[in-house]
C-alpha cells in the first residue's frame, strides 16, 4: 500500500512551512545579533584592560622614588 503525497499541499502544511521559514530567518538574525555583541564586550574589555594596565603603571611609577620602610630594631624582652 502505496500513500500518495498530494498535489497541492493543504493550510495547514503551507502554515507549517512558513513558520519554519520565519524561525529559520529569526534564528539567524539572533545569532548575528550574539556575534555583534560579543564582539562589542571584547572591545570594551580590551579598553578597560588598557586602562587599568596604564593606571597600574602610572601608580608604580609613583611609588618607586619612595624609599623603602627601614626595619625596627628588635626590643628585648624584659624578664618579669
Amino acid at each position: 500500500m502505496s500513500v500518495r503525497k498530494p498535489a497541492e499541499s493543504s493550510p495547514e502544511s503551507i502554515a507549517r512551512a512558513n513558520r519554519k521559514r520565519l524561525a529559520a530567518e529569526e534564528g539567524a538574525r539572533a545569532m548575528v545579533e550574539v556575534g555583534r555583541q560579543a564582539i562589542e564586550v571584547r572591545k570594551n574589555m580590551a579598553r578597560l584592560r588598557e586602562l587599568r594596565e596604564t593606571r597600574e603603571a602610572a601608580a608604580a611609577m609613583h611609588l618607586a622614588p619612595l624609599p623603602a620602610p627601614s626595619p625596627k630594631k628588635r626590643t628585648r624582652k624584659l624578664p618579669r
